[in-house]
């Protein structure tokens, strides 16, 4: 048995589950997302938990097994709680800012990268170096905080671009006989 498919969800207060033939629905507080229900995998509620079995021992069915529930979970989880991402800019006169629906990143090109906010995602400027990437989707929130990434990803030799936090980056070296600063 799937060690991931095998564990109940737990469905918070609030949060409504509709079970359909080919996808499960969960509306909660933040708003309303549908997670895929592949063949050979049934769901059902009971006293509040959410559990998924499957029908045969298929290696692909036992893979959609453990699959189907994480993303129930992450669905159940993005309804109630919403997932953020923080992403932090380093370098001199690297700095962003959010009007309406776009963000402009000033990253050492000639002109700002402007990047349209996509439906379902809210960005933040808590700093002009500090951003959070803020939704109900967990992939979608993931997605915009690596496309915002890419503009200026993390240089190794200066520490200068935008990651995101936590996100380790080591520091390499210059080679050694290189002239210069």
């Amino acid at each position: 048995m799937s060690r991931v498919g095998k564990k109940p969800i737990d469905i918070p207060a609030g949060v409504k589950v509709t079970i359909h033939p080919d996808h499960i629905e969960v509306e909660g507080k933040l708003g309303k997302l549908t997670s895929p229900l592949f063949p050979g995998i049934k769901a059902e509620v009971e006293s509040n938990r959410l559990i998924f079995t499957r029908e045969n021992e298929e290696q692909q069915t036992r893979q959609f097994h453990g699959l189907c529930r994480a993303l129930a979970s992450n669905a159940v989880i993005g309804v109630s709680q919403g997932f953020s991402k923080q992403l932090e800019i380093t370098g001199v006169g690297y700095r962003a800012k959010v009007e309406k629906n776009r963000l402009e990143l000033s990253v050492g090109y000639s002109k700002p990268v402007v990047y349209e906010i996509p439906e379902g995602i809210e960005i933040v400027a808590e700093k002009p170096t500090l951003l959070t990437v803020r939704g109900i989707d967990k992939q979608k929130v993931g997605q915009v905080a690596e496309t915002i990434k890419r503009f200026r990803p993390p240089d190794p030799y200066k520490q200068k671009g935008i990651r995101i936090v936590g996100e380790v980056l080591i520091k390499k070296e210059r080679k050694a006989g290189v002239g210069g600063a």
